[in-house]
């Protein structure tokens, strides 16, 4: 049954990706049939980014507040409100920290929740370099103290949850609980060939050239991937998919965020090293039916002692949209748990 549910979902990486690719191809051919007007010097300005990029950021609820620290010699921003012990919530790929904004209001009541953009998307800075989830997470690390706190709560989606795997390989002590939500570790086999065998935007992704291709696109390129890895249709509200397309439409955006998949090599030769010393902190291994729920819990025991399992019904990719109610419930349930 096991193996079933890992082909079904590989199959399905699959037939999405038809639908993506489709959408790249448009995207290059009008890019193409652009390029004339692009070399021009009066369309310098690229108007479809720069008006995205205008557009402000969006606020979070009205007990939390934006912030700049400097972390690792670059700027990371994040919101932070709440009271309580810390939470760390770390982003994907796809969104920033706006994905967390319809759960931020109940935690708050329960944790000093933290919610930082990546390096490479949003307000954060984008460096050249530093793009291994190793480094990323000692930003955010760097981050926590000097926020002042020594022990906080962890959790990661996509991307974060890479980050935040890092994060607790590194800085064990540090970490109370770990939530992993809906991906997978880069090097740890063996479910990590057979995702990245199908899920083909990885290669593209983490392409030099695909960041240049994708520019001045940004809104073309999420609307069309987003249903790639998602169940429920249209899971965004109008004003998230706003907020998300104006985060990776900043310059250098795209670009930079691209960089997360291009150091997976790297990411996992680190992950084979961290894992000879497995997690010993509480951790939930979270997944959408659709999606990840296949094969996180079995991955995560790989590289933690003490793993728990929440499978979000109804959920593709992007469980925190396609089953909100489901996933603050069994968040809740984790951290408060004595």
């Amino acid at each position: 049954m096991k193996t079933n549910l890992l082909n079904t979902t590989f199959f399905n990486f699959k037939t999405k990706a038809v639908q993506f690719l489709t959408a790249i191809i448009l995207i290059l051919t009008l890019i193409s049939c652009n390029k004339k007007a692009e070399e021009t010097p009066v369309t310098e300005t690229k108007p479809a980014a720069t008006e995205t990029a205008e557009v402000a950021p969006a606020n979070p609820p009205a007990n939390f507040k934006h912030a700049i620290a400097t972390v690792n010699g670059i700027k990371i921003h994040y919101v932070i409100g709440g009271q309580g012990d810390p939470l760390v919530l770390v982003h994907g790929f796809g969104q920033n920290w706006y994905m967390w904004n319809r759960l931020l209001p109940e935690l708050s009541k329960h944790f000093t929740v933290i919610a930082p953009d990546l390096r490479g998307v949003g307000e954060s800075d984008k460096p050249e370099s530093g793009y291994d989830k190793k480094t990323m997470a000692s930003d955010i690390h760097e981050l926590v103290n000097q926020l002042g706190y020594k022990k906080i709560n962890l959790a990661g989606h996509d991307i974060g949850l890479m980050v935040a795997y890092a994060y607790a390989a590194q800085y064990g002590d540090n970490v109370t609980k770990i939530a992993l939500m809906d991906a997978l570790l880069p090097g740890v086999e063996p479910v990590w060939s057979n995702v990245k065998a199908s899920a083909w935007w990885f290669g593209f992704f983490g392409w030099p050239a695909s960041g240049d291709i994708v520019k001045g696109k940004e809104k073309e390129f999420l609307t069309n991937f987003w249903p790639v890895v998602g169940h429920v249709k249209d899971p965004f509200t109008p004003e998230e998919s706003a907020e998300f397309i104006r985060a990776y439409a900043v310059e250098g955006g795209t670009t930079a965020a691209f960089k997360w998949f291009g150091a997976f090599d790297q990411d996992g030769k680190d992950n084979v090293i961290f894992m000879k010393k497995k997690l010993k902190m509480p951790l939930l291994a979270m997944g959408g039916e659709y999606f990840a729920a296949a094969f996180l819990k079995d991955h995560s025991k790989l590289v933690a002692e003490n793993v728990t399992e929440s499978k979000i019904a109804g959920s593709g990719h992007w469980l925190v949209q396609e089953n909100t109610a489901q996933v603050q419930k069994d968040l809740l349930a984790f951290f408060l748990a004595k």
